[in-house]
Order: structure tokens, then sequence, then C-alpha cells
């Protein structure tokens, strides 16, 4: 058993990965299946009472195909249902099974950060309710898409290699994706935070790569050799890039030698297939860090408002988030417990990073009885309606035997610009 407690898993449609951090080496290893191997089959074997997955599991599908599921990721997010040794289970519980089986091997699990192709509300809600078939609490798991996890890995790199932009190629039997790491430029006042993002910037279809992939065919891999070369130079024109990652089952045969000297131009190229599972892990990590301020990340699924109240934490006086730009509206209910100096109006700022703009609504405690300083505590909650309908409940619960909780409650709702069309407006 492993004492490894902060783990990131990617998940898709073939394959596993599960990185864990390594707090003597402060960074996280990959889980290895075999040599060099991180791949975890996602396939999923039950012969009589006995379940099995990833590799054994290929070796009974060999021998008895009916006892075992594949492509486990892709039926859990279309909630299929799925006939295995004479019984039939839902796609979500296959899933949750195959994980509790891969983590076996890890004891005392606190959190766990997946890395998916994308994420939305449905599928970070699976995961998270995963958390009963694990034993971890659902606040301690994390969903984010692959882009995001490309991100949190650069985080954690020397600065030089995102100093600049920073690019990412994805190739498979296929198709070659190219994505850019990028500073954003928002608007002025906010501090030392920044801000960044990943853009998809081209991709192109290459018959060739069929050939190349897994079978090493000469005259293809010059084709696909020369066409990737001229589809780098076309995504690196008028770009200053600090350096370049590969990932992708297309890059494991050496069938670009002329496209690695213009990777490898003046920058640094790095190829592995982990990248995913470590920035998830390095973003799960994170969270256990208040201390460490990094970077935050932003796409078009992301909230561009911030909701902040006037607090005093850890003795430091300021405006204090308690919904965070850069997260996901369903992912940022939340509550906490405020002792109250005295029964004044308390004010909320919204600061938007799309207009800069920053309004401040005001919430009425009238009706709350007066009490000594510190003696007023209230509990606060975040609740939301849909992504632009933040609703905020400020509840007495007392302080205690001497003084008990009254049945003051006041509710505020706070409308929200939303994030349709709002990313699209920082550079």
């Amino acid at each position: 058993m492993r004492a490894d407690k902060i783990l990131g898993i990617e998940l898709n449609e073939k394959f596993c990965q599960i990185s864990y951090y390594e707090p003597e080496k402060h960074e996280p290893e990959t889980l290895e299946v075999s040599v060099d191997n991180f791949q975890i089959p996602m396939i999923l074997g039950k012969l009589q009472d006995e379940w099995v997955y990833g590799k054994d599991a290929v070796q009974l599908a060999s021998v008895e195909e009916k006892c075992t599921v594949s492509d486990l990721y892709t039926k859990a997010v279309k909630q299929e249902k799925v006939k295995i040794g004479g019984q039939v289970k839902d796609g979500v519980w296959l899933l949750a099974k195959y994980l509790q089986l891969a983590l076996e091997r890890f004891e005392n699990i606190e959190r766990i950060t997946f890395s998916v192709p994308k994420t939305d509300i449905d599928i970070s809600k699976m995961l998270k309710g995963m958390g009963r078939f694990l034993g971890i609490p659902k606040e301690n798991i994390a969903v984010q898409d692959f882009k995001e996890s490309f991100c949190h890995y650069m985080f954690y790199q020397p600065k030089e290699l995102w100093q600049y932009e920073a690019a990412l190629f994805y190739c498979d039997r296929n198709e070659i994706r190219a994505y850019m790491l990028r500073k954003l430029k928002t608007v002025s006042g906010r501090g030392a935070d920044m801000f960044v993002t990943v853009d998809q910037v081209a991709n192109a279809q290459m018959k060739e790569l069929a050939a190349v992939y897994p079978v090493l065919n000469v005259d293809k891999a010059k084709d696909a050799d020369e066409r990737f070369r001229a589809f780098i130079q076309s995504v690196f024109e008028k770009k200053v890039v600090s350096s370049v990652f590969l990932t992708g089952e297309g890059f494991e045969n050496n069938w670009y030698p002329l496209s690695l000297k213009v990777l490898c131009n003046g920058r640094r190229a790095f190829i592995g297939n982990n990248l995913y599972s470590k920035g998830a892990c390095y973003h799960a990590w994170h969270q256990t860090r208040e201390e460490d301020e990094i970077p935050v990340y932003l796409d078009d699924s992301k909230m561009m408002e911030q909701v902040c109240l006037r607090m005093r934490v850890h003795g430091k006086e300021g405006w204090y988030p308690i919904v965070q730009w850069g997260s996901h509206w369903y992912e940022s209910d939340g509550q906490w417990e405020v002792l109250l100096e005295d029964t004044s109006d308390i004010e909320i700022h919204i600061e938007s990073l799309a207009t800069g703009e920053l309004e401040a609504e005001t919430v009425s405690l009238k009706g709350l009885k007066s009490r000594r300083d510190y003696a007023l505590r209230l509990q606060i909650e975040t609740i939301f309606l849909d992504e632009r309908t933040c609703k905020i409940i400020f509840k007495d619960i007392g302080f205690g035997e001497f003084y008990p909780a009254s049945d003051f409650q006041v509710e505020k709702i706070i409308h929200l610009g939303g994030s349709h069309g709002q990313f699209n407006s920082l550079s």
C-alpha cells in the first residue's frame, strides 16, 4: 500500500493514468503499469465473483470477451446500461468500480483532481459523486479539462519555459492539434493577479499518420514529417514561443526529425504522455497550500466576476472573495461562519474582469439583535441558481450557550454577467 494522499487522475476513452505527489521530491510521480508505460487500459472485467481491471481485464477479454467492458469513461458520461457477468450495471457504477480497484494500492487518499477531455456540470457532478466509492469527501474532488491541466503543469515548471507563450502539440493516428498557453491582458487594478488561458490555435488531419503508427512506413513518415514541419511553422508565425510539449500516441515513433529541428530552434522541447495527470496532481496539491499564489486560469466556461466581503482573516483586513473568478459557477457554492463587530449593514463588492467595473450591494441586518463585539456569529452561504444568479444567505447561528441562535435570516440575490461573450473581450 502506498501512503501518497494527493492524486491526479487522467481519464479518457482508452486509458487512465494516476500521478501522485511525492513530498520528498516536491513534484508528482506517475504510476507505472510496466517499464516507461503509465497507461492503464480503461477496461473492467468480471469472472465469477472476482472483478479485474486494466491489463488483467485485457487478458480476460482475449479469453472471454463477454466478461469485460471497455470504454468505461464514455459509457459513464452517456449513462449507458451495460450487461456484464449476467447482470446489468450502470456505466457510472462501472467507472466507479474501476477507480476503486485502480486506487486500492493507495491508502488514506485525501484529495483527487480528475483531468478529462472536457468538463461540464454533469461530468463534474458525476466524478465528485464517486467519493462514496472512493471514500473521499466530494468537496476534496476537483474536475478540470486537459487544457487546464496543462496550465497547472506549467505553473510549477521553471518560469523561463512560459515566459512568453508555451506550445502543446497533441497527435493521434489521424490528427495533430496545436494549443498555446498565453497570458491575458486584463483591466488594471488587479494587484499581483496573473491570468492565463490555453487556446486551440490550429489542427490538421493527416492521413499519413495512420501508416506511421504503430508500424513505421518510411515514405509516409517523410510525407508526414514535411507536413508537420509546415504546420509548426504556420503555428509559430509571429509568435514568441518559450517551450514546446508533445503528447499523444502519434508521437511515439520518431517519424518527425525535420520537424523536431524546427521545434527545438531557440526553445526547449519535451515529449511525454503523463502531462495531464501530473498537472491535475499539481492542482490537487495546490488546494492544500493556501499560501501558494499561482496564475488564474480562465476560459469561456469560467466566471469573470468575483464577489467579495470586507473581513479580517488571520489579523489582516481586506476584501476577501466568497466567489472567485476563474471558477465554474456550478462549483462555487460555499458556506462560512463569521464573527461581526457590530450590526451595521454588510457591503458586497462584485468585480468584473471583463469590464473593470466594481459594483456595490448592501445587505441590511435590520432585525438582528445587538450583542457585544464578536458575539454576533453569522453563517454565510452562497448558492448558485444558474450561471448568472447567485443567492447569498446570511443566518444568525448564535454564539454557543451564551447567545442562542435567533430566527434572523436574510437573502441577497446577486445578478452576474455570466460567462457567455465576456471571455472573448480579454486579449
